[in-house]
């Protein structure tokens, strides 16, 4: 259902978040725009983990995956090598799936050279900023035209595991657009954040 509904504290909230792991995150992270570049590289990360599994899964298992590669700090994690990676498949905490490990790690060198390119990885990640006629109903698409074109780019760019659902995934979760429910409360929050953003040229 496209309609919010009451949180634990009786406020409207995207259907999604009412679980106890998930609703700080819905309430604090999800939606607003991030420029980190940090920030955005881990949640790339996550989103390929993902794949077949639900976000909370994941969510729950955010610390570990931090531990497990150095706070998602894109410079060390392309230094991994064979022995991190067993490591990382020896690591209960985290998703223990090689083809997912290798692909954030490779990703990591990828970044890199995105921000060799670019500047920096929210430079190069913003220019895919959804349009908003390109937009429906909030929380109706699992992709679209911005996604599919940055899908495109990155696998150009010899990335792994982010498909166009993958990505718009992300940029809902780093703000590039506000697919919060009308009438959740944190709809508006986002849009102030928004409004106040400046995307990194």
């Amino acid at each position: 259902m496209n309609t919010p509904a009451p949180g634990p504290d009786g406020r409207p909230r995207c259907r999604w978040s009412l679980s106890p792991d998930e609703l700080p995150y819905h309430d604090a992270e999800w939606g607003f725009p991030v420029a980190d570049d940090q920030r955005l590289f881990e949640k790339i990360c996550l989103e390929g983990f993902q794949a077949g599994l639900s976000w909370r899964t994941i969510l729950v298992k955010r610390p570990a995956f931090r531990a497990a590669f150095a706070g998602f700090d894109f410079h060390v994690v392309a230094g991994f090598d064979e022995r991190e990676v067993e490591r990382l498949l020896a690591d209960a905490g985290i998703v223990r799936h090689r083809g997912k490990i290798e692909a954030a790690i490779n990703n990591a060198a990828r970044a890199i050279e995105t921000v060799a390119e670019h500047g920096s990885l929210a430079a190069y990640l913003w220019r895919f900023e959804p349009a908003a006629d390109e937009l429906g109903e909030p929380q109706t698409l699992t992709t679209s035209p911005a996604a599919v074109a940055l899908s495109r780019d990155l696998k150009k760019r010899g990335w792994k595991f982010v498909g166009p659902t993958t990505m718009f995934a992300f940029m809902q979760a780093m703000g590039l657009l506000n697919d919060h429910l009308v009438g959740c409360v944190t709809r508006e929050e986002v849009a102030a954040a928004r409004r106040g953003f400046t995307p990194p040229a």
